[in-house]
């Protein structure tokens, strides 16, 4: 008697499965084919820290090269904050701003503690590569491979 009821109950739970199957067969196809086509990004996405242009002068950020991101990062993935003051412009001029995005825990500290609004959140969502060192981002050569892309 037991061994027709697990037949029963069996054959039940199979007929249970294969309706989630057959209404998933015909439900409309939510994946995305990702090389040829590619997903819309929500606009509170995170990805790692960009520098921002100088509305005023395209050619530099605005970055004034205080530190502050650097002193206020819990992560310390901020490396290195350097500028020079060219000549005939009141204010230093970012030349090199080293991001560790391995450490980043994308908390937006650096991006709330910074007083002239310097930096934001890239929508840069498939970064890929094959060592660590892949992920140490210059942001000021990225804006300027950006500017040039432009």
């Amino acid at each position: 008697m037991r061994v027709v009821a697990d037949i029963i109950k069996g054959a039940y739970s199979l007929i249970v499965g294969m309706g989630v199957t057959i209404r998933a067969f015909f439900s409309p196809v939510v994946t995305c084919q990702y090389p040829r086509e590619t997903v819309n990004i929500s606009p509170r996405f995170r990805s790692h820290t960009k520098l921002v242009g100088d509305p005023e002068n395209p050619d530099r950020t605005k970055c004034i090269v205080c530190g502050m991101c650097e002193r206020n990062c819990p992560s310390h993935s901020i490396k290195k904050v350097e500028g020079e003051k060219k000549e005939g412009e009141k204010k230093k001029t970012a030349t090199s701003y080293i991001l560790d995005f391995t450490t980043c825990s994308q908390c937006g500290i650096c991006v709330e503690s910074c007083p002239v609004d310097a930096l934001e959140f890239s929508d840069d969502y498939n970064p890929v590569g094959l060592k660590r060192e892949d992920f140490h981002y210059d942001l000021v050569k990225e804006y300027e491979k950006r500017k040039k892309a432009v």
